[in-house]
C-alpha cells in the first residue's frame, strides 16, 4: 500500500474526531446558555417585587416625613401663639368649618 491510501482513513478518523469534539462543545455551550438564562430569569423575577417594595417604602417614608414636618410645624406655631385673640378664634372656626364640610354637615 502506498501512503495515500493509508492516510485517507487516518484523515477521515481525525476529521470525525474533530467533528465530534465540535459537536460536544456546541452541546455543552447550549446547555450552559440554557442554565444561565434560567438563572437570569429567576433573578429578574425575584428582583421585580423587591424593587416594588423599595419604591413603595421610599414613597411612604417621603410622604410620612413631609406630612409630619408640616403638621408638627403648624401645631408648634399654633401652640406658641397666644390663644385668646381674634386670629386664633378665626383659625379654630375655619378648621371646624373645613372639617364639617368634609363630613358633609
Amino acid at each position: 500500500m502506498n501512503d495515500a491510501t493509508t492516510a485517507e482513513p487516518a484523515a477521515a478518523a481525525a476529521d470525525e474526531g474533530v467533528m465530534k469534539s465540535v459537536a460536544d462543545a456546541m452541546r455543552d455551550a447550549a446547555s450552559t446558555a440554557t442554565e444561565h438564562a434560567a438563572k437570569v430569569r429567576a433573578k429578574v423575577e425575584e428582583a421585580g417585587p423587591k424593587t416594588l417594595r423599595a419604591v413603595s417604602r421610599a414613597t411612604y417614608t417621603t410622604a410620612y416625613t413631609v406630612s409630619y414636618g408640616l403638621v408638627y410645624a403648624s401645631v408648634f406655631v399654633a401652640r406658641s401663639l397666644p390663644q385668646d385673640n381674634a386670629f386664633m378664634h378665626g383659625l379654630h372656626d375655619g378648621g371646624v368649618a373645613a372639617r364639617d364640610t368634609l363630613k358633609g354637615e
